[in-house]
């Protein structure tokens, strides 16, 4: 008997097989009964007729509770109908484990329940489809570095120092030392790319943030590139690209999962180098156009003004050049205007709001010292950092894009609680 999977069923049209499977739903009627099946690739319908099977499989196919697994057997058939284009008429089920009183039915649940219950909500359709697009856009973003020789290093997950200051990190206690949950991989990766060129880094960072937005979590995951000999305009031209790369991947892979979601894809197909950039000066006119009159040159943007900004383009857009103030001690102030660094923020449509911060980092020493000073970066813990421009310093850019609101954005979800498997939020450390 050929054993195989939901989706690589197609390949067995015509022949009977069987797949390790759960039961999601089903219902009967008369002399049939419809099985609604999973197995962790995908979801397909099973087909039982009265008149094909025995009366005790078929006894069994109107009695099997929800998340039921079993093995399964059956010819696989095309069907239009079916999202899959095909699905089994079934010949045997042979159950492994009878599941009783599953908690998440196909009722309506308040979303604290499910989230008390994400060890199990992870296998409904909606949220498979959302990890389906995250998995795809982590291949991609492989495929995209790899294919431009960018290397891959591992950035510590404890540290000495932080990257942008303290006040959002975790503490904890290395032995008799103090250190962090890293806020970033970035000043590591800097140091990585003046050994290997061009480096990237995927991996957990944690922000102490009391924040209770839909936009944010404690712990998340970025994907990090830093490039050494790279201006701030080539460093942009990297990220478009690179955005552009993930969602053409998504569209062009995911179609089913997007479709599941109900994501109108028309939106996410004009997402195409070039993105369009404006200035901080001219966002911030472009708010008071929009009635945001409060807002003064020299504040940091909010959701509400990153979705404004937004609404204005069909594309994520490039917000550049913000004051220096605002911004971390590494970003280089533009030579023709210091009060200004050479950064931007590439702001997502349809209120997603920013999902990548990149700028160009200073490779002056005394302007790095002038720099620690300001912000009160003494001690030996970020000596190492300083030696950066001390020893064979060169012109250098990086950005940093965070996965889960990214996720967010491609596959239409409201909040990025859906698109990680286990979040952790303020309120939230279970399951």
């Amino acid at each position: 008997m050929n054993k195989t999977t939901i989706a690589k069923a197609a390949n067995y049209v015509g022949d009977t097989v069987t797949i390790g499977a759960w039961l999601t739903n089903k219902r009967s009627s008369g002399k049939i009964a419809f099985l609604q099946l999973r197995d962790g690739t995908g979801f397909m319908q099973g087909v039982v007729a009265k008149n094909n099977v025995s009366e005790e499989i078929f006894q069994l196919a109107k009695t099997m509770t929800q998340e039921t697994s079993m093995y399964i057997t059956g010819k696989i058939v095309e069907d239009k109908r079916s999202p899959l284009g095909y699905e089994m008429q079934v010949s045997d089920i042979e159950v492994i484990h009878e599941a009783e009183d599953y908690p998440i039915t196909p009722k309506e649940h308040g979303i604290e329940f499910l989230m008390d219950h994400r060890h199990l909500w992870l296998r409904s359709k909606k949220q498979h489809a959302v990890m389906k697009i995250r998995n795809e856009i982590i291949r991609a973003t492989y495929q995209f570095f790899n294919d431009n020789d960018f290397v891959k290093i591992d950035p510590p997950i404890l540290t000495a120092s932080s990257a942008e200051g303290t006040t959002e990190l975790f503490h904890t206690k290395y032995f008799d030392e103090e250190a962090y949950l890293s806020q970033s991989g970035q000043l590591y990766m800097e140091a990585a790319a003046m050994a290997f060129g061009k480096v990237f880094s995927f991996g957990p960072t944690f922000r102490a943030e009391k924040s209770k937005t839909r936009r944010h979590l404690i712990e998340f995951w970025m994907i990090e590139p830093e490039m050494a000999f790279t201006d701030h305009e080539e460093s942009l031209k990297v990220q478009e690209e690179y955005v552009s790369f993930i969602v053409q991947s998504v569209l062009k892979n995911c179609k089913l999962e997007l479709e599941t979601l109900g994501r109108d894809v028309s939106k996410l197909e004009k997402v195409k180098t070039p993105f369009p950039r404006i200035t901080y000066d001219e966002a911030i006119a472009l708010l008071k156009e929009k009635g945001f009159y409060d807002i003064e040159w020299g504040e940091d943007f909010g959701a509400p003004h990153e979705t404004a900004i937004a609404e204005s383009f069909d594309k994520p857009v490039f917000i550049t050049h913000y004051p220096t103030k605002i911004k971390a001690f590494y970003m280089k102030p533009d030579p023709n205007r210091p009060e200004v660094v050479l950064c931007a923020d590439l702001i997502a449509p349809e209120g997603y709001g920013e999902i990548i911060g990149g700028s160009q980092r200073i490779d002056d020493l005394e302007l790095m010292k002038q720099r620690y000073e300001e912000h009160g970066l003494t001690g030996e813990a970020y000596q190492w950092y300083l030696e950066l421009c001390k020893y064979g310093s060169v012109p250098h850019s990086g950005f940093g894009l965070g996965l889960e609101r990214t996720v967010a954005w491609i596959s239409g979800v409201e909040h990025v609680r859906e698109t990680i498997p286990f979040p952790r939020l303020l309120n939230r450390l279970y399951p």
